[in-house]
């Protein structure tokens, strides 16, 4: 289906830009001196089809450009977070290892005196 719609969009894009580039082969000028219209130091001389087609590319490239550095803020917290799910995966395997040894190295054992110290009180002294 992707390529589908890929080739529906694709084949008249194309034909559009040939019959645009038949239709504009006559030369311009394009000057890239300021002070000196009539006689420039710094000019080229293409069909116009290669100048509108250069500005449209270059359009395209200074958008995507933005784009990524407008994006670079989600992209450092995606790399964020995949680090931290790695990190947990690796723990998450390790304490997995370890219960299936029978290991109860890195669990806290019973307290002494109840679940409340030796003096069977809370924290606020209430007898329990």
């Amino acid at each position: 289906m992707r390529k589908f719609f890929t080739a529906v969009v694709l084949i008249p894009l194309g034909l559009i830009l040939v019959v645009f580039a038949v239709a504009n082969r006559h030369l311009v000028t394009v000057s890239f001196d300021p002070f000196n219209s009539t006689d420039p130091s710094i000019a080229v001389t293409l069909p116009l089809f290669v100048v509108l087609i250069a500005v449209a590319i270059l359009g395209v490239a200074a958008g995507g450009l933005a784009s990524w550095f407008r994006q670079r803020h989600w992209r450092r917290a995606a790399r964020q977070h995949e680090a931290d799910a790695r990190q947990a995966r690796s723990q998450l395997a390790e304490a997995r290892a370890a219960a299936s040894r029978g290991d109860r190295q890195g669990l806290p054992g019973p307290q002494p005196g109840g679940l409340y110290g030796p003096s069977g009180r809370d924290k606020q002294g209430a007898t329990l």
